[in-house]
């Protein structure tokens, strides 16, 4: 009986115990019903309440007057941006010059319902909220394109949820402003892409050399991938990654329809196709120019700290078609002849003789490796390029381009200089002793008019580096600057008006207000006009029918090869009625380049390439000139002979085969093979003819067979260098 008392207790107790844990569980759940129905409600009246104060904001006043940083900027002459003090390409362009398809990349990488929201996707914030809170801080985000313009135009980068609300409130204002294709263009306008590229059109000019409306569907997915992580996916650091990114985008753009089955495919394979150009050149066009510029600045008394975050507007006197030709040239160029060491360069200076604005100014090769500007600063020896002031200097006593002169051998005290190949044509006009570059002529003209003459010319047309007292820089042994030997060139194409070449026109406030205009600048009257005529008579032949043939643009010319000793410096100055350029190639370490690198050779081809482009707005332009008859002249091959031992000649600055270069692409092999096979064998047309009367020679000397033994007394006092000898 006790027992069964017990059981029906003990029953009891457990039947009460579920009842009441039954009733417990059912209070958890109405509480947990409670307390989310309580959760969301304070959930929907948060969401609610953002909705209700975002869309209370005010519109922000000027955005659309709104510009990037202020920065000092760089300007061609022809507009464009060719440096920024930040270190980054920017170039605006309008939406609807953006093509459609990279419009419609964005949208599907970036943000997909972007012409649907109001500046921000609540339920993606909620979905990224969440996974923040889990992972303890901020992994994932959701910033529709608005988001993303409100922090590139007025908030950090850091990844904060303060920072998270007031993009949200920028973006809600931003919406309230302006319209949605307004917001996306400045958003495309203004967003980074890596590789110091702002904007889209930066992107499209650093990565393919292109404007954006150029670029094709799978050049405008890679663009498109890069806001995520540019520097990342920027296919200069890793193309893989950018090729996988690229495809991604293209992945996206097939699911939402905006590209068909086969552009996806077609797209996906295709391959990346880099701008090869020094990655430099791309955020800045003309690096060692925009160096002389800012030493002209500071001249004029701009302080370097106000240049860099000054927020000017410098225009300066580039063509930036021209300067981009140089830079492309002389890595190309240089790259085809097999130049391609870091201490093999090239240097190019251009400006306009008529004005002094200076056009094109490359320094060296690669910018990024090398600062060394070789137009302002390196001093090279020019070779036969600088045989045309011993010229100007004769033109100026009187000697004619048709008067005779002997091209035999020559003693000068102990200076006994040689053609190449030894190789003496006997008497032969002025004209034609410069237009193939003869060694002995050159000696004899510096003889007959003296070296002070000859220094005197080179001074009062603008070459101010040192020149020796020496009869041997009729042949270029005494080094020059290319800035200063260019200049020079300028007297002979303006009528002997020696200008001087500068390089900014204005300087303006970031309001407009122009606080520097250039004065008009210096000009000096030094040659006379007819020996300018004269002098460009002869050297248009030069490039017609002597060494320089490789430069002959189509189009009136002049200008002058050189070559030193062993190769190690090669020139060629050139000019037409509206630009004089200057190209130098050799080796900063001064080793031996290829005996096929020559002034007309790598310099001509680098001169044609550069002045095809900065001619190109004048066209057949003739020199504006007396007219100067050079008289026919046929070479009597009888007269031609070989004297002294070809191996113990003096090494010429000059190949006279040189003339038979005319083409860009040349095979340096073919030109040495070309040289031991027809080196100076015409100095005119064999149908030309010996002029009836004959002008009374520079200088008369013994017979031919005497000559070896003939010395001539030097009129000055000087010393020969003993390499020279």
């Amino acid at each position: 009986m006790a027992r069964k008392y017990k059981k029906r207790v003990s029953d009891k107790e457990i039947a009460k115990r579920n009842i009441k844990k039954k009733k417990m569980d059912s209070d958890f759940i109405s509480n947990l019903k409670f307390l989310c129905i309580v959760g969301a409600a304070f959930v929907l009246a948060g969401v609610a309440s953002m909705q209700l104060y975002l869309s209370s904001q005010p519109p922000i006043k000027n955005l659309e007057q709104f510009k990037p940083n202020i920065v000092t900027k760089f300007y061609s002459h022809d507009g464009e941006v060719i440096k920024t003090f930040t270190a980054y390409t920017f170039s605006k362009v309008e939406l609807k010059d953006v093509p459609e398809e990279l419009k419609e990349a964005i949208i599907a990488t970036e943000d997909k319902n972007f012409y649907r929201h109001g500046g921000y996707d609540i339920f993606g914030l909620a979905r990224s909220t969440i996974q923040n809170v889990l992972a303890g801080h901020v992994v994932q985000g959701a910033s529709t394109i608005t988001q993303q313009l409100a922090r590139i135009l007025f908030l950090s980068n850091e990844k904060t949820f303060t920072r998270k609300i007031k993009e949200l409130v920028i973006a809600a204002r931003i919406e309230k402003t302006i319209s949605k294709d307004q917001i996306l263009e400045m958003y495309l306008n203004n967003v980074y892409l890596g590789s110091g590229a702002y904007g889209v059109e930066g992107a499209a000019r650093i990565y393919f050399n292109k404007h954006i409306k150029d670029c094709t569907l799978p050049e405008l997915a890679l663009i498109a991938g890069l806001p995520q992580a540019p520097s990342v996916y920027s296919p200069y650091n890793n193309l893989d990654l950018a090729v996988k990114r690229r495809n991604q985008v293209l992945t996206r753009m097939y699911k939402m329809r905006y590209i068909t089955k086969d552009e996806y495919e077609k797209a996906k394979e295709a391959k990346v196709v880099l701008n090869d150009m020094p990655q430099f050149y791309t955020t800045n066009k003309a690096p060692y120019f925009c160096d002389y510029i800012m030493q002209e600045l500071q001249k004029l008394g701009f302080d370097e700290n106000e240049i860099i975050h000054g927020g000017y507007k410098v225009i300066t006197t580039l063509d930036s078609k021209a300067q981009i030709a140089a830079n492309e040239a002389v890595v190309r160029d240089l790259r085809n002849w097999g130049l391609t060491g870091d201490a093999k360069q090239a240097a190019v200076f251009s400006f306009d003789p008529t004005n002094g604005r200076i056009l094109v100014y490359v320094g060296g090769k690669d910018y990024t490796k090398s600062q060394y500007d070789r137009v302002t600063q390196a001093v090279r020896p020019p070779g036969s390029a600088f045989k045309p002031f011993v010229y100007a200097a004769a033109l100026e006593k009187g000697i004619s381009p048709n008067d005779f002169i002997e091209d035999l051998p020559i003693t000068i005290g102990g200076w006994s200089p040689h053609n190449y190949g030894n190789k003496y044509r006997g008497k032969i006009p002025v004209y034609s002793a410069l237009m193939v570059s003869s060694n002995v002529c050159a000696a004899r003209v510096i003889q007959e008019v003296g070296v002070r003459s000859v220094i005197q010319i080179a001074r009062v047309l603008g070459i101010e580096t040192p020149l020796e007292y020496d009869y041997t820089i009729a042949l270029g042994s005494n080094g020059v600057k290319l800035f200063e030997f260019t200049r020079a060139y300028g007297a002979f194409a303006n009528g002997g008006y020696v200008v001087q070449p500068y390089g900014i026109e204005r300087v303006e406030t970031s309001r407009g207000k122009v606080v520097y205009k250039a004065s008009k600048t210096k000009i000096t009257h030094q040659l006379s006009l007819k020996t300018a005529a004269e002098m460009t008579a002869m050297l248009r032949t030069v490039i017609t029918n002597g060494t320089g043939a490789a430069a002959n643009i189509g189009k009136p010319a002049a200008g002058k090869t050189g070559t030193t000793d062993d190769n190690k410096d090669a020139y060629f100055v050139g000019y037409t009625p509206n630009i004089v350029t200057g190209v130098w190639v050799g080796s900063d370490d001064n080793t031996v380049m290829n005996k096929s690198i020559q002034g007309g050779t790598v310099p001509a081809i680098i001169w044609k390439d550069v002045m095809k482009v900065a001619t190109e707005p004048y066209g057949k332009l003739e020199f504006n000139y007396p007219e100067v008859v050079l008289e026919p002249f046929k070479l009597n091959t009888a007269n031609i002979q070989i004297i002294g031992d070809e191996e113990e000649q003096e090494k010429p600055e000059e190949n006279a085969n040189e003339a038979n270069v005319s083409k860009t692409e040349i095979n340096p092999q073919d030109v040495i093979n070309s040289v031991k096979s027809s080196i100076n064998q015409n100095v005119a047309s064999p149908s030309q003819s010996v002029p009836s009367q004959i002008s009374q020679p520079v200088s008369q000397k013994q017979p031919v067979q005497q000559l070896p033994k003939t010395t001539a007394p030097s009129p000055i006092p000087m010393a020969i260098p003993e390499s020279l000898h």
